[in-house]
C-alpha cells in the first residue's frame, strides 16, 4: 500500500473533517499493520467506532458497542486471517477505469490495485461524498461513511456488524439523511 502522499489522496482528503481525516488514517495505519493491500470497510468501520462519538450512538449502546469493537480486534489475531491477501469486493461499485467510476464522475478514490482502497471502501467513500453534497455540506462526517457502508450487505464491515449482532437495516435507517442515500455507479 502507497505510504507517501499523492497528490489524488492530498485533493481527496482535503474535503474531510479534522474527524474523518483521522479515521482514514488510522485505517490506513491498520491496513498497513494487518498486513493488508488495501483500506477495507472493516478497516474504516474500526476507526470509526474508536474516534466517532456519532458513530458509536448509532451502532448502539455499550454493550452493542463493546460486541462490535470485539469482532474488529479479532480480525488481527484470528477472524479476519481469511480476508488476508485478498481483495473485498462486494460488487457495490463496477471496476473503475481510467480515473472515471462507471457512472462517469471522477474517480476520486481509485479502486485499482495500487491504490490502497478495496472497492467496497471507494463505493463507501464515494457515498459519503455525495450524502454530504445532498445535505449541501462540503464535507464529509463518519456517519455518512457508516450510512454507505450498511448498506452493502456483502462487505466485510457489514459482515462484522451482523456477527456483534446489529441489524444493519435498523442501523442504516438510525442514520439522518438515510432516505437522500445515493449509490455509487
Amino acid at each position: 500500500m502507497p505510504a507517501q502522499t499523492t497528490p489524488l489522496r492530498a485533493a481527496v482528503e482535503g474535503v474531510l473533517t479534522v474527524e474523518l481525516a483521522s479515521v482514514v488514517a488510522g485505517a490506513r495505519r491498520r491496513a498497513l499493520r494487518d498486513g493488508d493491500r488495501q483500506i477495507d470497510t472493516a478497516h474504516l468501520l474500526h476507526s470509526l467506532m474508536e474516534s466517532d462519538p456519532e458513530v458509536r450512538a448509532a451502532v448502539g449502546d455499550a454493550s452493542q458497542i463493546a460486541r462490535v469493537l470485539g469482532y474488529l480486534v479479532q480480525r488481527s489475531i484470528g477472524y479476519g486471517l481469511r480476508w488476508q491477501s485478498s481483495v473485498e469486493d462486494s460488487g457495490a461499485v463496477p471496476v473503475l477505469r481510467e480515473g472515471r467510476s462507471a457512472a462517469g464522475s471522477p474517480a476520486r478514490w481509485g479502486a485499482d490495485s495500487g491504490s490502497g482502497w478495496s472497492p467496497s471502501a471507494v463505493a463507501a467513500m464515494e457515498g459519503a461524498f455525495a450524502r454530504a453534497g445532498l445535505r449541501g455540506d462540503a464535507r464529509v462526517r463518519g456517519t455518512d461513511v457508516l450510512a454507505c457502508i450498511a448498506v452493502d450487505p456483502r462487505c466485510r464491515a457489514v459482515e462484522v456488524l451482523r456477527r456483534a449482532g446489529v441489524d444493519t437495516n435498523l442501523l442504516a435507517e438510525r442514520i439522518p439523511g438515510r432516505s437522500r442515500h445515493v449509490s455509487p455507479g
